[in-house]
C-alpha cells in the first residue's frame, strides 16, 4: 500500500467516532464522516445502522435493507439516545457549543447561515460529533455568536446529552476534561500538537496526546477500491 494520505487519516479518525455503538442509528453529514461510518460498518462495528438520508436503512454500498421513514426517526430514535449525528460546524467554543447559524451580533449578523436546523435537538437528545475539514481559529473560537448545538454548560442534566468528540484536518478534540473542558486527543500524523494549538482559540489540554492510529491493509483497501476508488476524500482534505 502506498503512504497513507491526511484525509485517509481523518476518514479514520471519523470511523472511530463509531466504534462501541453497536446497533444504532448513525447520521454522517459531509463526505468524509460518511466514509468513516461505511468504513466502521465494514469492519469493527457490522451492526451500525446507515440510513439515506430518506426513509431507507441502507448497507455500506447503498443496497435498501430496510424502511424507516423521518417521522419514526423522530418517534422512536432521536429522543431516547439511539442516534449518533456528525454535524458540520462554523463555530464551536470551549464549552462545546456549535454555532451554524449566524456570524456576528444578532441584531445585526455579519454574515447568514444555514440558521440552527437540527443542532439544538440532536445535541440534547443522543449523541452528537463534530467534523471540520478546515481547522482555524475562526471556526474554534473563545465564543460561539449563536448557539445552535447545545454544549456542556447548558445542558444541565439532560440524559441524552453527548457532545462526543471533534474530527479536524489536523486532529480529534473532546470535551473530556475537568468540568468538560477540551482536550487534545490525536493529531494526524504530519501535525504538530503546537500547530494544533496555535489553531485553536482556546487552551487544549494536551498531556495525553496520541496520534491517529494507521488504517490497517484491509481499511485501506476498501477505502481506495471499494468506498471512494476516485479518491474524493483528498479533495475535502488535501494532504
Amino acid at each position: 500500500m502506498s503512504e497513507v494520505t491526511r484525509a485517509e487519516y481523518a476518514v479514520i479518525a471519523c470511523a472511530e467516532l463509531f466504534r462501541g455503538d453497536g446497533e444504532i442509528l448513525v447520521s454522517p453529514m459531509g463526505f468524509v464522516p460518511s466514509l468513516g461510518a461505511k468504513l466502521a460498518r465494514l469492519t469493527f462495528e457490522p451492526d451500525l445502522l446507515l440510513t439515506d438520508g430518506e426513509a431507507s436503512l441502507v448497507t455500506a454500498d447503498g443496497v435498501v435493507e430496510g424502511w424507516q421513514p423521518f417521522r419514526k426517526v423522530l418517534d422512536t430514535v432521536v429522543p431516547h439516545g439511539k442516534r449518533h449525528v456528525v454535524m458540520g460546524a462554523n463555530q464551536l467554543d470551549r464549552e462545546g457549543n456549535q454555532n451554524i447559524s449566524a456570524i456576528g451580533p444578532h441584531a445585526k449578523p455579519a454574515k447568514q447561515l444555514l440558521g440552527v436546523r437540527g443542532g439544538p435537538g440532536n445535541t440534547v437528545n443522543h449523541r452528537t460529533s463534530y467534523w471540520v475539514p478546515r481547522h482555524s481559529r475562526r471556526v474554534f473560537v473563545d465564543r460561539v455568536d449563536v448557539v445552535s448545538g447545545v454544549g456542556y454548560a447548558r445542558a444541565g442534566s439532560l440524559p441524552y446529552h453527548d457532545v462526543y468528540r471533534v474530527v479536524t484536518n489536523l486532529g480529534v478534540l473532546d470535551f473530556g476534561g475537568a468540568g468538560h473542558s477540551p482536550r487534545l486527543l490525536w493529531v494526524h500524523p504530519g501535525v504538530s500538537v503546537e500547530e494544533v494549538t496555535a489553531a485553536t482559540s482556546f487552551p487544549l489540554d494536551t498531556s495525553g496526546t496520541a496520534r491517529t492510529r494507521a488504517p490497517g491493509d484491509d481499511e485501506l483497501r476498501l477505502l481506495r477500491e471499494v468506498l471512494d476508488p476516485k479518491s474524493l476524500r483528498d479533495k475535502e482534505v488535501p494532504s
